[in-house]
């Protein structure tokens, strides 16, 4: 999962076309494994069309995987998935200035993870902390953003204990994903190894966690919990289930942090049974909060599932070919109008169009070549 590198990070001036971008256009920032024809983060133009520009060059840096940007988009957020940060058997987080008039990132510093092999970032709502978390190391992490956007040392740390039923996957913990509540007073982290979705209070003020009562809620054994979306009204939540191929989606108590499970429903179409080489990926809920994605792999195919605005129940809309190998990251644009699928194995990310009325999707015929896409962003352009 790690591969050993040492750390560089290079500013890129980007050239990306006109100088003048339409309100709609969006920078779109790829994660990748880094090797023979990726050297870190890239960077595409997404047009109010729906054209992708090529990728390029953005900041070279070791398996920068997954990314996240602060509310201001001044600043961005890559962990490294790597071994041996700064000589300790942990991974890296590294932090990076944003232009969005240019695309342009600029390398400020680098934090260890603490855990090792981090899986997941992101930034809370007032942008003035990063939270981290790692996946091999079975643990989170929070980090205080300087006014610079740099990052200081690990606020708060939070190694997990314990295992679930599947024995090859759940012998221990591992954390994969983290995110603030839409009020930003509770984080929500998903444990794979635990079967737990873990919920912390959060200080903004000093970027400190501290666990919540109730500290979890238990998902069912073997699920394998790897990412979770709220709808955009916060009262619902949806976590897509890595291992058993299913979506949980739970109530939401916004005051007091707590989480009621209210459906189980797989991701695969009706009839479909979970192979060998089958698991989830990621999972996305529209901006008009009517429609839900996940991604399969080994399927390789985006789910869409239509939400009851009442119950929060997903109902299958339809199965669509996420075009390529193994999706295993795709996001929907700001305005709702566009998925990206990020296919990790063939190398490709593909545009589609959303049908904001039906939430199908429809193959617009673009797609650029990237070795190892894991994880897209978009940035609105200035």
């Amino acid at each position: 999962m790690n591969l050993p590198c040492r750390l560089q990070l290079v500013s890129v001036v980007l050239s990306l076309g006109a100088s003048v971008a339409a309100a709609q256009d969006c920078w779109v920032y790829f994660g990748t494994y880094t090797g023979a024809k990726s050297q870190g983060i890239y960077v595409s133009r997404l047009a109010a069309d729906g054209r992708l520009t090529a990728p390029e060059l953005a900041a070279a840096s070791p398996n920068p995987t997954f990314l996240a940007v602060d509310p201001a988009h001044r600043f961005l957020y890559a962990i490294n998935e790597i071994g041996n940060f700064a000589g300790g058997k942990s991974g890296s987080v590294s932090a990076f200035a944003l232009d969005a008039h240019t695309g342009r990132l600029t390398a400020l510093n680098q934090q260890s993870t603490v855990g090792s092999g981090p899986a997941h970032v992101s930034v809370d709502g007032t942008g003035k902390f990063v939270m981290v978390a790692n996946y091999g190391g079975g643990s989170f992490a929070s980090f205080p953003v300087n006014p610079d956007g740099s990052l200081g040392g690990a606020a708060s740390f939070f190694q997990m204990h314990g295992s679930s039923v599947n024995p090859t996957r759940q012998r221990e913990p591992h954390g994969h994903f983290v995110t603030a509540d839409p009020a930003n007073r509770f984080a929500l982290m998903c444990d794979l190894g635990l079967d737990q979705v873990l919920v912390f209070k959060l200080d903004p003020a000093t970027g400190t966690l501290t666990p919540n009562d109730p500290p979890f809620a238990r998902l069912k054994p073997g699920a394998g919990p790897r990412h979770l979306a709220f709808r955009s009204d916060g009262k619902f939540v949806y976590v897509i289930n890595e291992l058993d191929c299913t979506l949980t989606a739970l109530a939401y108590d916004a005051a007091h942090g707590s989480l009621a499970e209210v459906q189980s429903i797989s991701t695969l179409p009706p009839g479909e049974e979970v192979r060998k080489n089958y698991s989830t990926a990621e999972v996305f809920v529209h901006p008009n909060g009517k429609f839900l994605y996940g991604s399969n792999r080994g399927h390789n195919s985006i789910a869409v599932f239509s939400i009851d605005a009442a119950t929060g129940k997903l109902t299958l809309v339809e199965h669509v070919p996420s075009g390529g190998k193994t999706p295993r990251n795709f996001n929907l644009d700001p305005t709702g109008r566009f998925l990206l699928s990020a296919n990790q194995d063939s190398g490709n990310v593909v545009v589609f169009r959303i049908d904001e009325k039906t939430g199908r999707l429809t193959p617009t015929g673009d797609s650029v070549e990237l070795q190892k896409p894991v994880c897209v962003i978009f940035v609105p352009a200035q």
